[in-house]
């Protein structure tokens, strides 16, 4: 895509009333709550998609194909969103994430479900590209940015607290397609609000518009070799089939750097990735979506599949993660302004991320759910001091003649981190539990036809979450040498073992944030972009 962007108008916008300013964050706020409802309404209702449509091996996969869409849509509506003004491209996201939430909601299979989440991806990722780079427009000064994160945060803690017991309920009551139905209202209150009152800004970026198409393509390829290759491994080991993925990763990547160096206008700009400033930035918003992500989607499945609580009781214990997201957030608009070094809030909010993913390793099915609240609460307080501070002390750093592609970066480096990060404890999970129960299974021997379907059904933890299928397992291998409920308890237990295995992980790499936040320059938050 090349051409010249309209020209810039010569001065600047008129002060807008405080009317126009609420509205407008009132618009980018809605579409947080469309992000915020997208990962924590379908997070619960996973294990239940999951049963319905046969699909345990796409569990992953439903959250990872939003993410790739994102990951690759991010930078690219970041870019033009600098060029020509990001209102059109907002507008635009909104409406098409409407459509693709839709198509989610019909979805009859789930290799129709995994291209429709991608889609929503895709829309999602448009979205995230240029409405939170919206702020810096409306707010230069960062102090009164901090104070308008207020409303993202109070429509964040909106959804989010909401979000997982709105899941469980919808689930058990009009089934799973209904948490993609629920985006429609809140997308169309949100289309009205940005396309009525968010304002149509001065590009911030001049010159001739030339889209780095063929960056977004081998970005692409390199990101889905690599996301392959991470959900294989475990299962397939060094097979040709992953070398050969693991080599198409390489060379895409040596390929992307070779275009980057050369276009004039790169989706990804490596000077941004070669000072350790920006680096350093990247890398932690890399490891916060690792543990984000992975925390919003498999926990519930700890919950479900691993407790055996139901979609709404797993959704009420989940509850504290994201309603305590919003209220760091809250705290953080507050406390931030008056820190000496504004740094030390990434501190704790790793350490408490640490609490958090450390102290879930040993939760079990006795401990109470008091003690799981507080652990996803110190999850969600340690999220809430990183989330919009990321964005903020990176917007600071790079300056506003690319504050919009940095800003994308770093929406980019934290969805792969989350891409990754929910592929790995998938892969590690799934192999895990698929080792330990065929060692199992292979001591069994003497059942009939009936006993060993059965036997090959609790091969895949997906009975865990179908409540009806793992009573008739129960039932069904009640006189089998190993008796069905030794079986189903033994499988439990793998799971809980599995997904505690990727918390610890999860924990050594939140160790390593914290290391390097110790290299992330200090910041003023008095100067104006």
């Amino acid at each position: 895509m090349s051409g010249s962007p309209p020209a810039a108008p010569s001065s600047v916008p008129a002060p807008r009333s405080f009317r126009h300013s609420l509205f407008a964050m009132i618009g980018i706020g809605l579409v947080n709550m469309l992000i915020a409802l997208d990962q924590t309404i379908v997070s619960t209702a996973l294990p239940s998609i999951v049963s319905e449509l046969n699909g345990f091996d796409y569990y992953a996969w439903i959250a990872v194909a939003y993410l790739l869409g994102s990951v690759v849509s991010v930078p690219v509506f970041g870019r033009l969103g600098d060029f020509f003004g990001r209102k059109p491209f907002v507008v635009t996201a909104i409406a098409l994430f409407i459509l693709a939430s839709i198509a989610c909601g019909l979805a009859p299979t789930i290799l129709t479900l995994v291209v429709a989440r991608a889609f929503q991806g895709i829309a999602g990722g448009m979205m995230v590209g240029t409405a939170f780079a919206s702020l810096a427009d409306l707010f230069p000064n960062p102090k009164e940015r901090l104070k308008w994160q207020v409303v993202l945060a109070g429509s964040y803690g909106i959804a989010t607290a909401a979000g997982p017991s709105l899941g469980g309920f919808l689930s058990e009551a009009w089934g799973w397609r209904s948490t993609f139905l629920i985006n429609l209202p809140i997308g169309l209150a949100g289309l009205y609000c940005v396309a009525r009152f968010l304002p149509r800004f001065p590009r911030a970026s001049t010159g001739p518009v030339k889209l780095d198409w063929l960056g977004v393509v081998l970005l692409g390829i390199s990101l889905c070799c690599l996301q392959v290759f991470v959900e294989s491994v475990p299962n397939a080991g060094l097979s040709r089939n992953n070398l050969l993925l693991i080599a198409g990763t390489v060379l895409a990547g040596a390929a992307l750097v070779l275009v980057e160096r050369r276009a004039a206008h790169p989706i990804l700009p490596l000077e941004l990735f070669a000072e350790r400033k920006y680096l350093v930035m990247f890398l932690l918003s890399v490891i916060c979506g690792a543990a984000m992500f992975s925390l919003i989607f498999y926990v519930p499945l700890l919950l479900q599949g691993g407790f055996f609580l139901s979609p709404r009781e797993a959704g009420l214990t989940v509850t504290p993660l994201p309603v305590s997201i919003a209220i760091g957030s809250i705290i953080n608009s507050k406390i931030i302004v008056n820190l000496k070094k504004p740094v030390s809030i990434l501190t704790a909010g790793y350490l408490l991320l640490l609490t958090c993913s450390a102290g879930l390793v040993f939760a079990d099915r006795d401990t109470p759910s008091i003690v799981l609240s507080a652990l996803l609460a110190s999850g969600g307080l340690g999220l809430g001091f990183l989330l919009n501070n990321l964005n903020v002390f990176g917007q600071q750093i790079v300056g506003r003649a690319r504050v919009g592609i940095f800003t994308a970066l770093l929406q980019s480096t934290r969805m792969i981190g989350g891409m990754l990060g929910t592929a790995a404890l998938g892969a590690l999970i799934t192999h895990g539990y698929a080792a330990k129960m065929g060692a199992l299974m292979a001591g069994i021997t003497s059942v009939t036809a009936t006993e060993k379907a059965w036997l090959t059904r609790l091969a895949d933890p997906q009975i865990l979450v179908d409540v009806p299928g793992r009573a008739a397992a129960q039932a069904a291998l009640a006189h089998a040498p190993l008796a069905g409920d030794f079986l189903i308890e033994t499988a439990r237990q793998t799971l809980v073992g599995s997904v505690h295995q990727g918390l610890m992980v999860l924990a050594v790499l939140i160790v390593v944030a914290l290391a390097l936040v110790r290299l992330v320059p200090d910041i003023t938050l008095n100067q104006k972009l």
